[in-house]
């Protein structure tokens, strides 16, 4: 699914998984392992749903690049009779996250590409998400190798509930054709300017990755992307 490209990046949790390699790594080594000891498809009283929703695609004019912004709800946990013998035991939570990702056609196949997962809030079943404890999944200290089945990177992007940031639009303002303003994106403690709130995520490209197609115009009504988000030139 996803593509041979050596840009292809999976960000999840203020960490990257950079390659094929990488990817494998966090999709096989640690979720596979973790929630099906290493099956590839379901165990029995494990659940794991993920609706998608208000997805938003956009293609660029060459028919080879492509965005798309949706929302995931999920609904995860496991059975009461199994947990006498799953090694997480009985649990379940609701999560619910945006992606802001990229593909790219391979062959005359579209394939992922820049796969970026922003898990917004989660939320224990049984109490709520208003008494979620803050950073409720750990991040991601250690990279690969030291970590068998770590990131390739991490870096300073880290957003959790109650932390409300907006994940950034890879499309301008479909009326006015303006981006959305960084601080708009911001999210301060009530009452507190917003200057003393943490800075606005973003969806930069790692260091040594380039957008051949992007450039420093500014939008107008009618762009289905940012300028500075194009990848390839029409011809």
């Amino acid at each position: 699914m996803f593509s041979d490209h050596p840009d292809a990046y999976v960000e999840f949790l203020g960490a990257r998984y950079r390659g094929k390699a990488g990817i494998k790594r966090l999709y096989k080594g640690r979720f596979q392992a973790t929630f099906v000891n290493g099956r590839n498809g379901p165990v029995y009283g494990w659940l794991l749903d993920h609706i998608m929703m208000q997805d938003i695609v956009d293609v660029d004019a060459t028919g080879t690049h492509a965005w798309c912004r949706m929302r995931a709800l999920m609904q995860a946990g496991t059975h009461q009779s199994i947990e006498e013998y799953y090694p997480g035991g009985h649990r379940q939570w609701w999560e619910g996250g945006l992606y802001e990702n990229e593909y790219i056609k391979e062959n005359g196949v579209w394939k992922l590409f820049r796969y970026r997962y922003f898990p917004f809030w989660h939320a224990n079943f049984e109490s709520g998400w208003s008494h979620t404890k803050k950073n409720y999944v750990p991040w991601p200290t250690v990279t690969y190798p030291e970590d068998p089945l770590g990131p390739d990177e991490i870096f300073e992007q880290k957003m959790l509930w109650p932390d409300t940031r907006v994940v950034p639009f890879h499309y301008p303002h479909p009326v006015t054709g303006k981006p959305t303003a960084p601080d708009a994106l911001r999210a301060p403690v009530y009452g507190a300017d917003v200057s003393t709130s943490d800075p606005p995520l973003t969806l930069a490209l790692p260091e040594g990755q380039s957008r051949p197609g992007a450039s420093s115009r500014e939008s107008k009504p009618g762009d289905k992307v940012l300028p500075e988000l194009v990848q390839n030139k029409a011809e």
